[in-house]
């Protein structure tokens, strides 16, 4: 199997794509829970999933295996230069800025226009501005097959969350969910730029840009209230816990480990898994109703996210390893 710069296959950056757009998909639900337990805002809890996961990925270094302890067999790769320090500054700021763009202009979106039209117009555009930003910046061609499963992609969306739904488009709404799928597409065209050259840790980059979309965030949820008033502070903590460790600290880590080594439009169609999770959560723990226009959209998604992950695996078998 294929291996880049920074010893990670191919073949198991997909994987951590596609349990990462799996975990981001309970926070909806989880969040859901948090607003139902107190009066959280959304910027608050934002800061705070930002921040204990923070936490959480500190703590997880601090477990890492010691210099002294026995090695992990790796394949043989060619040793990447130190990142420099300078990089390391740009690529924290950069990436943290694009990480706070995408979560707190989508959550300002779904106040303004509604989840349903929030999420179509996040998520659908972003695999539209990566796909072209890859393309112009970094000369990554998407193919007839890639352009189909956008298209496919884009469709399912569509279906799975308008379908069968009173829904309302305000401008300034678009405005701020398109603005927030202009941060997702700089943080993954940057990771995915920066990861080709190796020489940077995936949990560094995860630390860093944490560090900074928590301080990003910090004074707007001050100024939105910081300590939530609740009748279930244990539920409340629970809940938090929940989602400061499996969609925030492990699903970005697994995130930015996986787009560092996948195609950027390849990563972005695998992360509209995130719809089809959040979906089947609604319908088992939520007690919403199953729909057709729910298990259509759900079914065009999951095959057009299975198309370019099949096609990124087979391209990584075929390329020889770099040693």
């Amino acid at each position: 199997m294929s291996t880049v710069a920074s010893g990670l296959p191919v073949g198991r950056g997909l994987l951590y794509l596609i349990v990462a757009g799996a975990a981001w998909g309970t926070a909806g639900a989880a969040a859901s829970l948090v607003y139902r337990a107190s009066d959280m805002g959304s910027v608050a809890l934002s800061f705070w999933r930002c921040a204990a996961g923070l936490l959480l990925l500190l703590a997880a270094r601090h477990l890492r295996p010691r210099p002294g302890a026995a090695p992990t067999p790796r394949p043989r790769v060619i040793a990447a230069a130190p990142e420099p320090l300078a990089r390391k500054a740009l690529r924290a700021v950069a990436t943290g800025l694009g990480l706070a763009v995408f979560q707190t202009a989508y959550f300002a979106a779904v106040d303004a226009t509604g989840l349903a039209v929030a999420t179509v117009v996040t998520l659908g555009a972003g695999p539209v501005l990566i796909a072209l930003g890859a393309r112009l910046t970094m000369g990554e061609r998407l193919g007839r097959p890639g352009v189909l499963a956008v298209a496919g992609a884009l469709t399912g969306l569509g279906v799975l969350v308008l379908g069968g739904e009173d829904t309302a488009v305000r401008p300034w709404g678009v405005v701020l969910a398109l603005l927030s799928a202009a941060g997702y597409c700089a943080m993954t065209l940057l990771t995915r730029y920066w990861g080709r050259d190796g020489g940077a840790d995936a949990s560094d980059t995860t630390v860093r840009a944490f560090a900074v979309t928590t301080l990003c965030l910090l004074p707007f949820a001050l100024a939105e209230g910081l300590v939530p008033h609740t009748a279930e502070p244990a539920l409340l903590l629970w809940l938090m816990v929940y989602i400061a460790a499996i969609p925030t600290a492990l699903a970005y880590a697994l995130y930015f480990a996986g787009a560092a080594v996948v195609r950027s439009a390849t990563a972005a169609v695998i992360m509209l898994l995130e719809p089809v999770s959040a979906a089947v959560l609604a319908v088992t723990l939520l007690g919403e109703r199953l729909t057709i226009a729910t298990l259509i959209g759900t079914l065009l998604m999951l095959g057009s996210v299975a198309g370019p992950a099949v096609t990124e695996a087979r391209a990584a078998r075929a390329a020889p390893a770099i040693r």
